[in-house]
């Protein structure tokens, strides 16, 4: 999968940290994600993240 750390940036523009999952996946959906970001979202850990660079990190060890 291609989704950049741009990408998330952008498609998780406007959460606020800490965020679940289910949260950051709700926000890439507003901000009219595509699939790909959507379902790299869907594969992380369930936890709270404190920024989008932990996303980043926690989707880097999903792949």
């Amino acid at each position: 999968m291609g989704v950049s750390n741009i990408d998330l940036q952008n498609y998780l523009k406007g959460v606020s940290y800490p965020s679940k999952k289910v949260q950051l996946i709700q926000k890439a959906q507003e901000n009219q994600a595509p699939r790909d970001v959507i379902d790299l979202l869907g594969n992380l850990p369930d936890r709270e993240f404190s920024s989008v660079a932990d996303v980043s990190r926690a989707a880097g060890e999903t792949y």
